[in-house]
Parts: structure tokens; C-alpha cells; sequence
């Protein structure tokens, strides 16, 4: 019976990890561009150190809008969903950095997406 307990208990900590791929976007305050790229990649080498992140492509994106506000897109996917909700300190003290380091833009809509599966020949 205690086999069977153990083995039901390490199915339901595999069942609960559910990953969450995010897309990110960082509107970064004047001045701060090079900081901000420092920062992420700080974010996505500690992420990857902890385990946090699966082991799947990761993409930063790095644009500028019309007025010549730039503005970078990250994107990565959490080995479980429930991390961001319970990150570790580490994690969010670079989220803090990050957030002295962008601006606030009213009105801007979240955006939901999923992976695609592409099949080649």
C-alpha cells in the first residue's frame, strides 16, 4: 500500500506542472535600452539556473515604436504555470529592476497565444 501512495503522489506533482508560455513586452523608459537588455538576459540565465523555465526556444525581440520608444518582446515558457505566482526572491528582485527600468502605457490589452506544432517534410 505504500508503494502505491508514493506512486500516486509522484503522478499528481507531475500532473500539476502545466507549462505557460508568456509573451512578454517591456516598454523601456528613454535612456535604459542597454540596462534592459542586461536585465533580461540576467532574467533568463537565473530562470534557466532555478529550473523554472522548460528547456524550449526562447526569442527577445527588440523594436521601436512610431515616436522612437523602444520596446522589447520576450518570449519563454514556464516549466510550470504556477511560478510566476510563487517566484522565487531572486526572480523577483530582476522583476523589480525590470520595472524601474519601463514605463507604465495605459490601455495596452494583454495578448494570449499558444504553440504551434509545424510539420515538416
Amino acid at each position: 500500500m505504500k508503494k502505491v501512495a508514493v506512486l500516486l503522489f509522484v503522478c499528481a506533482a507531475f500532473a500539476a506542472e502545466e507549462p505557460e508560455t508568456v509573451m512578454v513586452t517591456y516598454h523601456v523608459k528613454g535612456g535604459s535600452e542597454a540596462e534592459m537588455e542586461r536585465v533580461i538576459a540576467r532574467h533568463w540565465t537565473t530562470a534557466s539556473t532555478l529550473k523554472l523555465i522548460r528547456d524550449t526556444p526562447h526569442v527577445t525581440l527588440r523594436g521601436t515604436e512610431g515616436g522612437g520608444e523602444t520596446y522589447f518582446v520576450d518570449v519563454f515558457t514556464w516549466r510550470d504555470a504556477s511560478i510566476p505566482d510563487k517566484a522565487p526572491p531572486e526572480i523577483q528582485k530582476i522583476w523589480g529592476e525590470m520595472n524601474g527600468l519601463t514605463q507604465e502605457r495605459a490601455g495596452h490589452p494583454g495578448i494570449e497565444f499558444a504553440p504551434v506544432t509545424v510539420v515538416t517534410r
